[in-house]
């Protein structure tokens, strides 16, 4: 059954092969970015089933006219996609506070400004799916993406508490994990590097971020296949609240969930008894 299905970050990466997959099963896609007039240009021009309109994520009055323009042209949402996002990459203390603030409020505010526009539409009708992109480093840290891994980690909460909140209107949630794809979160527009440089970082940094610009266009997952994926949750009845995409993800997940057990377990003998004695009081 067609769906309307909102995208954002649609110019590029993943978010167009997104918009492009829906679009060709007959979705109605509003298909959203900074620059609406590439958007459109990507996509291949106007389409009947295709609203494309402005969207800067960081701006709640962006999110909110971009939804009413969605209510206008097709008359509901069905399928959020929280999509949009970048990368700031670096050692923590070579991350300046403006960056990290600038990663966060892309990463986390800007899915968390376009949903609070969303969910109203979605809780009138009493039904929808948001859907919001977040990354192997919202569940595992990782060298070099300390302020990336805490936007990531602060998406991973939210969406895993917004299921409660949503649940009773019949609004499903997913958060998906992919690991490395063939998108274009490395390439200069999406990625920042480090403004500061320390000492101590220098042999470090310089060879790390060479690594990183070596593996653009080299990752193993293949982004129009995960957009095939994302839309097959879309259509289905109970999407599951979670959803690891790509083997590399896979593994990378099932080792830190039994570095977590083990964790506990270790904690056992002295974090296990901690409760308040009563007697003593």
């Amino acid at each position: 059954m067609s769906k309307v299905i909102l995208v954002t970050g649609a110019g590029r990466g993943l978010g167009t092969d997104l918009a492009r997959e829906a679009l060709a099963v007959g979705h109605q896609v509003v298909a959203t970015g900074r620059r609406p007039e590439e958007v459109e240009t990507t996509l291949g021009g106007p389409q009947d089933n295709l609203l494309v309109t402005r969207l800067d994520v960081t701006s709640l009055e962006d999110a909110q006219a971009a939804t009413q323009a969605a209510i206008d042209r097709f008359g509901r949402i069905d399928v959020l996609i929280n999509n949009a996002g970048n990368f700031y990459a670096g050692y923590f203390e070579e991350i300046t506070p403006a960056q990290m603030r600038r990663q966060i409020e892309t990463n986390l505010f800007g899915p968390m400004n376009v949903t609070r526009a969303v969910l109203p539409v979605m809780r009138a009708r009493r039904a929808g799916h948001v859907i919001t992109i977040s990354s192997t480093a919202g569940l595992v840290g990782m060298e070099f993406c300390a302020a990336y891994a805490a936007s990531k980690f602060g998406v991973e909460g939210w969406m895993e508490s917004l299921r409660y909140d949503v649940e009773p209107y019949n609004i499903c949630t997913t958060v998906v994990e992919p690991g490395f794809f063939r998108t274009e979160l490395l390439v200069d527009g999406s990625t920042t590097w480090p403004e500061l440089s320390i000492d101590d970082y220098a042999a470090r940094t310089a060879p790390t971020i060479e690594g990183w610009k070596r593996m653009n266009g080299r990752q193993s997952g293949d982004p129009a296949k995960l957009a095939r994926a994302l839309l097959t949750l879309a259509d289905q009845d109970k999407p599951p609240q979670r959803f690891v995409a790509g083997a590399d993800a896979i593994e990378a997940v099932q080792a830190k969930a039994q570095e977590l057990l083990a964790q506990a377990e270790a904690s056992r003998e002295l974090g296990g008894d901690l409760a308040y004695d009563d007697t003593h009081a």
